[in-house]
């Protein structure tokens, strides 16, 4: 019999929602039951994805949506040949931050670029990959770009108008809705948690979810594990 598939968990959210601190917790907590989690993101982790991220991301370049929309499927091909696909034939828990949800809400619903084109443009660099669980981090914009504006420096994306963040939180909102989901089977299942309160409390929420879905690796213990992780 061969090797199970592994998982392939989404963290997404706007600017400043704590995804990467988030999935910092959950990758501790995982190690200290025993397991291991690769963590990627998007874009990034391949070589092909840093040096797209550097592009893509610098404030100094003025980038048209297409383009930019272009760009972040490359890193995502990659991503998807050079990690998640052989991780995922291996078995292993992979933890991801972003995917293709960013696109949707960044690309189409920020940018305004045609959703048809953007959809099967992603098809093509995902290769129909379908994430098991997208976790979706909520967030009043206007707090999450002030947590975001608290940092030493500001990349391209978060620099953009308030219009655009607005838009952006509207469509992040709009993917939790069973409706939505129901029309975009190809983005998977998808869970709102709120991000507004301290990070223990977000991440106890996050692990209730994911203990709820899949209780042999999330569910034991996990009332006390947490709290040894978030401090």
């Amino acid at each position: 019999m061969g090797k199970a598939r592994g998982r392939l968990i989404v963290v997404e959210g706007p600017e400043g929602a704590g995804k990467s601190t988030q999935l910092a917790h959950l990758a501790a907590w995982v190690a200290a039951r025993g397991l291991s989690a690769h963590l990627v993101r998007e874009p990034g982790t391949s070589v092909v994805g840093q040096e797209i991220r550097r592009l893509v991301l610098d404030p100094s370049h003025s980038v048209s949506p297409r383009t930019e929309a272009l760009l972040f499927m490359a890193a995502r091909a990659e991503l998807v040949a050079s990690e998640l696909q052989p991780g995922l034939q291996a078995g292993r828990l992979i933890l991801a931050d972003r995917f293709f949800l960013s696109t949707y809400a960044y690309q189409i619903h920020g940018r305004g670029l045609p959703e048809a084109d953007v959809v099967a443009a992603n098809r093509f660099a995902t290769q129909g990959l379908v994430p098991d669980l997208t976790l979706l981090l909520q967030l009043d914009p206007t707090a999450g770009l002030e947590r975001a504006r608290r940092r030493s420096s500001h990349d391209r994306m978060e620099q953009a108008g308030s219009d655009f963040h607005a838009r952006v939180a509207a469509a992040f909102t709009s993917f939790a809705e069973p409706a939505w989901q129901a029309a975009h089977p190809e983005c998977g299942p998808i869970v709102a948690v709120p991000a507004a309160g301290d990070e223990s409390q977000v991440f106890r929420a996050l692990l209730a979810v994911l203990a709820a879905r899949w209780p042999a690796m999330f569910g034991e213990r996990a009332a006390t594990d947490d709290r040894q992780v978030v401090t």
